[in-house]
């Protein structure tokens, strides 16, 4: 894992295409972080488990997004690969589908331990089946900006979480 190597904690999100959900949630953390101070102590980035769109910059209905919370979107879309798990102290899954698609590839229960639904972290869930990211691929601009709301409220919880998972020694 990053983490040992760098002493930054290490995050990836993972969504279908690598071009609207996850990175708005890497956007958000992202700029969560610098607001609050946390630059150099936690590595974020994201990926598809389709090789669809590899290379491309976010949907312009996701920059737009961003941007009207005032987040600007460099990321060029890659396919998450079973080399991430090493990569990674954390994983993400935008929804169900690519949770089991990252869990397929895992290859101990050590592993497994590490690969989590994004919205478990969502301040707004509180069914104990935590539901998706709505994909808004093929709906209009509302789906997007719901999505920018959702990584919004998110992100916060994130950090909480991933502060309390901070070696002691690093907090201060």
């Amino acid at each position: 894992m990053e983490s040992s190597n760098s002493g930054a904690l290490s995050i990836l999100f993972v969504c279908h295409g690598n071009i609207c959900r996850s990175p708005a949630a890497e956007g958000a953390l992202r700029s969560l972080i610098r607001k609050q101070g946390f630059d150099g102590r936690v590595k974020v980035d994201s990926a598809g488990t389709s090789a669809y769109h590899i290379g491309e910059i976010p949907h312009p209905d996701t920059r737009k997004a961003a941007a009207e919370a005032g987040i600007k979107l460099e990321h060029r879309a890659r396919q998450f690969t079973a080399f991430d798990l090493e990569r990674f102290d954390y994983i993400l899954a935008m929804d169900r589908h690519n949770y089991e698609d990252v869990l397929a590839v895992t290859s101990s229960e050590e592993e497994r331990s590490r690969v989590f639904m994004y919205r478990k972290f969502d301040p707004e869930v509180e069914d104990s089946r935590i539901p998706d990211v709505p994909d808004p691929y093929y709906g209009g601009f509302a789906g997007f900006r719901e999505v920018q709301s959702i990584v919004q409220r998110t992100s916060e919880s994130i950090l909480e979480w991933l502060r309390s998972m901070e070696p002691a020694a690093q907090r201060n």
